[in-house]
């Protein structure tokens, strides 16, 4: 009999333990803590709805580059007010960096290097085609862009015509989409100084491949 109490009452606390808010909120902790990795990026890309999505189904190589970057997601999921302007490299510019230079976005050692690559990439106001046309150049999170006209025909450069569009950095802005309170500018290249690549791999560590 008393080992029947002793069981009814165990059960009984546990059943209270179960329900109250303490033991859900231990319970969550632990899921959270033990999440995917792929369902953490999915998560921080899905936070401010419209825009995020949009980037996140057409544009994978962008999130990936802009999750080394949290003033770069700040600008964009904490813009209900003042908008923001995305550059937007292709799956095909990020596929044409090639195998070591993706590694080198991806290494943990160069996350220092990423961050700033990413920073150029946005900006914390919308910029209109228009005014990216008209403009000799934009400030984004990360610094200066100069912006020229593009030019098409010629040979090395010369004797070709502008031909109404635009480039940073060398990258040529292929279209424009308005998003959300934003502006999504697709390019064919990473908008970000080619010279931040080579302060890629200076903090390796010593022995490692």
């Amino acid at each position: 009999a008393i080992k029947s109490k002793m069981a009814r009452l165990f059960l009984a606390t546990f059943a209270m333990l179960a329900t109250s808010e303490a033991f859900q909120s231990i319970n969550n902790a632990k899921l959270s803590t033990f999440r995917p990795p792929v369902v953490v990026l999915r998560e921080a890309a899905e936070n401010n709805s419209e825009a995020n999505d949009f980037i996140t189904q057409n544009y994978p190589g962008l999130v990936t580059l802009l999750l080394k970057n949290d003033a770069a997601w700040k600008a964009i999921n904490e813009s209900s007010g003042t908008g923001f302007t995305i550059f937007a490299p292709t799956s095909e510019a990020f596929d044409a960096l090639g195998e070591k230079k993706l590694e080198q976005i991806q290494d943990p050692r160069n996350l220092e290097t990423a961050e700033k690559m990413a920073s150029f990439h946005v900006i914390n106001e919308p910029v209109s085609a228009d005014a990216l046309f008209n403009s000799g150049g934009v400030n984004t999170l990360g610094g200066l862009i100069e912006i020229e006209r593009s030019i098409s025909g010629g040979i090395f450069g010369i004797g070709g015509k502008e031909d109404g569009g635009v480039t940073l950095n060398g990258a040529k802005v292929i279209r424009s989409k308005e998003v959300a309170n934003g502006v999504v500018h697709e390019v064919d290249n990473l908008v970000s100084p080619s010279i931040l690549w080579r302060f890629m791999d200076q903090l390796r560590i010593p022995g490692s491949q």
